[in-house]
């Protein structure tokens, strides 16, 4: 984390710096249909629709931010731009998109809701004062562009709802060969995407947006990290899972049960259009061209994390999408825009299957 004052030059973001394939349409359009196929699988097994990826939630959280008084003009940009406190609303989860057990270890992920912020809408997103981010604990994207991505879905929707108990398996193999990485200073994104991810604590990751979007007049990227001992004390805490299909959500349960925790919301500007790439999702950006800097503070009270009430408010009747917010933090690059439609699907088949709207809150 770096320190004020502002120790880069961030990149004015330019219109140029996003490049569109003439085929981009077409890929956004099989990414749609890949979506349905998992979406209408898990439906007919279990006669409720979920959400296409990230369907399984472990921790559904209403907290506070404080927008941090005093940042340098460059970080003062977007929902960010004057200090104050807003309603946060955030959604741990794990990424397939059907319910598995928790021994498929498989990449966390964090989306966190903004209510009451001001600006210019993003096309969608029109009459709402809400700003969304959508997280993983990863530092880049698996997927370099959108058709590499389309690949690795295609693949996801064959798999759905295939033979749980062999994801089992496959997983503790994946994690063992992932610790055997780790051990000589590595990790790879691809053996813990398709299961290896070590069965650790969700609240002591930390969660990036992995792709970038305008961050006013620059484009950055977001990252939430946990600040508070109770939640840092659980980085790289293995999760006993045997036995515990939901052990995830037990874990979130009985953590806020007793405490509360503080996250760090934290901005990497970009500096370098080549080594700090828009359409080269897979890239991971230098912290030392550009180091993280704290632009507001997360703080989450004791409370029922899975609470029936909790789960029809945030898991059912709402939805988390890069595209809900304002101008000024639209998502940039290819991967982000082939998946809006994606988004807008997803949203749109819960609602119309379960007979409950989607409500973003105000």
């Amino acid at each position: 984390m770096s320190t004020f004052p502002l120790s880069v030059t961030p990149l004015p973001f330019e219109p140029h710096f996003e490049q569109i394939p003439d085929d981009e349409a077409q890929t956004s359009k099989e990414l749609a249909e890949a979506m349905q196929s998992i979406l209408e699988t898990t439906y007919e097994d279990g006669g409720h629709a979920i959400r296409s990826v990230h369907a399984k939630a472990h921790g559904l959280l209403h907290g506070q931010i404080r927008i941090l008084d005093n940042l340098p003009p460059e970080l003062a940009q977007g929902v960010f731009a004057h200090a104050g406190t807003l309603d946060v609303k955030m959604r741990f989860s794990t990424n397939p998109g059907d319910l598995l057990d928790d021994k498929v270890s498989t990449p966390r992920g964090l989306a966190i809701k903004l209510v009451g912020v001001q600006g210019a809408r993003l096309p969608g997103s029109e009459g709402q004062v809400t700003q969304d981010f959508v997280m993983q604990n990863a530092k880049a994207f698996t997927a370099a562009t959108p058709k590499d991505f389309l690949k690795t879905l295609k693949l996801l929707a064959k798999t759905t709802d295939k033979v749980p108990n062999m994801k089992k398996a496959l997983s503790a193999f994946f994690r063992g060969l992932e610790s055997v990485v780790e051990a000589v200073g590595g990790e790879s994104g691809t053996l813990r995407s398709l299961g290896g991810h070590p069965m650790t604590h969700l609240l002591g990751e930390t969660y990036n947006s992995v792709v970038p979007f305008l961050y006013g007049r620059y484009y950055a990227k977001l990252s939430v990290v946990p600040v508070s001992p109770e939640l840092t004390v659980l980085t790289d805490q293995k999760v006993d899972l045997n036995g515990h299909p939901d052990g995830l959500r037990e874990a979130v349960r009985s953590h806020f049960a007793s405490k509360g925790g503080v996250w760090d919301v934290r901005i990497q500007l970009a500096t370098d259009l080549e080594k700090m790439p828009i359409e080269d999702a897979s890239v991971e950006w230098s912290e030392e061209l550009s180091p993280f800097v704290t632009v507001a503070r997360i703080e989450v009270p004791l409370q029922d994390s899975w609470s029936d009430e909790r789960q029809q408010e945030i898991d059912e009747a709402m939805a988390f999408s890069p595209w809900h917010g304002v101008v000024e933090h639209r998502p940039l690059g290819g991967v982000m825009r082939v998946r809006k439609p994606s988004y807008e699907l997803s949203s749109g088949f819960r609602a119309s299957h379960n007979g409950c709207p989607m409500h973003e809150p105000r």
